[in-house]
């Protein structure tokens, strides 16, 4: 076998991990995470679509309904159910969780209405009320805002709706008196959070900080797990900064430049930042202040949609986004199946660090 034969096979390997996780793919993300041309990735799903492998669909590819080699036309799966999803955002974040779900729903015969809503109680209400009264819904996969005024309320007039509910990325209080108990499934951002601290504490960081977004639902799980990695490994847990320090964000600038003061005097050496845009934002007045990275300070990021594309690529921890999609869908279905009998189902599912330069120097640099 050729080397060149050996690494189309270890690509294309590489592009079967990302759509067994993902669940569905496009092309211009595999060719970032790859490192290749959009062509090249062309035409791996091509070659893999040949062999069933894959299906090729307008812009990338998606796990075949079946993992069997199956008729080149077989016909989709009868529609057995239609479920609502209502999420905050279709931009940033959620079209993985989203793409999952299809995924899953594709294969289980699962059609799914998709609402976007805002981090806004009463949108959420809204949107969630609209598919309801069109009486078209056997279930719904939702993700409220579970903070402020209100909120007890919301939960309660979700868990009394007509129809099975599934919360997704969201967690509703751990006991609720209400008259049916929350199912949920979520990443496991404490977790995460943790995975990120042990890393930089691996290569030699004692002092690390946190940047937390203010506004995120993420934020309060990531201090959880910054506290127990913290305490665990016996390093200070003080340098916590909850702001938001986008390119977009009203004053950045001065905020970071308070971060590296702090990062200065107490002698810090790495930061953690929720999320990409924060940290980019961070990267880039470090830059512009000479300050190396990860050589005068590592940076990892939380949330993995833009952080491969900065310079140096940036570490980052990565939620199970599709993962999250589709275990939410197959939950559905096994509640719309199982009715009643079947236990209520909380499932936190681990993300993945994906280290890149941003926090370990290369070798020889």
């Amino acid at each position: 076998m050729t080397a060149e034969r050996m690494f189309n096979l270890q690509r294309q390997e590489r592009l079967m991990e990302e759509l067994r996780r993902l669940g569905a793919v496009r092309v211009k993300d595999l060719a970032a995470v790859l490192g290749v041309s959009e062509l090249t990735v062309r035409r791996d799903i091509a070659s893999l679509a040949e062999r069933n492998l894959l299906t090729k669909v307008h812009g990338g590819a998606t796990l075949p309904t079946q993992l069997l080699a199956a008729p080149r036309r077989a016909r989709p799966p009868q529609t057995r159910f239609t479920v609502g999803m209502v999420v905050p955002s279709l931009d940033y974040y959620w079209p993985s969780i989203v793409t999952g779900a299809r995924a899953a729903a594709a294969a289980l015969g699962v059609h799914i209405q998709l609402r976007g809503s805002s981090y806004d109680l009463q949108e959420d209400r809204r949107q969630i009320g609209r598919l309801i009264e069109a009486e078209q819904v056997q279930g719904l996969l939702l993700a409220p805002s579970l903070e402020g005024d209100g909120v007890a309320e919301l939960v309660d007039w979700i868990t009394g709706l007509p129809v099975p509910t599934i919360l997704v990325e969201r967690q509703a209080p751990r006991w609720t008196p209400t008259r049916r108990q929350l199912e949920w499934v979520r990443s496991d951002h404490s977790l995460g959070l943790e995975m990120a601290v042990r890393h930089l504490h691996q290569h030699g960081h004692r002092r690390i900080g946190l940047v937390l977004s203010r506004a995120s639902p993420t934020s309060a799980h990531l201090a959880i797990g910054w506290g127990l990695a913290c305490a665990d490994l016996g390093i200070p847990d003080d340098l916590v900064v909850r702001e938001s320090v986008g390119l977009d964000v009203p004053g950045h600038r001065d905020i970071i430049a308070g971060i590296m003061r702090r990062c200065r005097e107490s002698g810090t050496t790495a930061l953690i930042v929720h999320g990409d845009p924060d940290a980019i934002s961070i990267a880039q007045y470090c830059i512009e202040l000479g300050v190396s990275i990860p050589d005068d300070l590592a940076l990892v990021s939380y949330d993995d949609e833009v952080a491969h594309l900065t310079e140096p690529a940036m570490t980052a921890v990565r939620p199970p986004k599709g993962y999250v999609g589709r275990v939410a869908v197959e939950l559905m279905v096994a509640r719309l199946t199982e009715g009643t009998r079947r236990p209520v189902q909380r499932v936190l599912i681990t993300p993945e660090l994906v280290i890149r330069d941003s926090s370990v120097p290369r070798p020889g640099g």
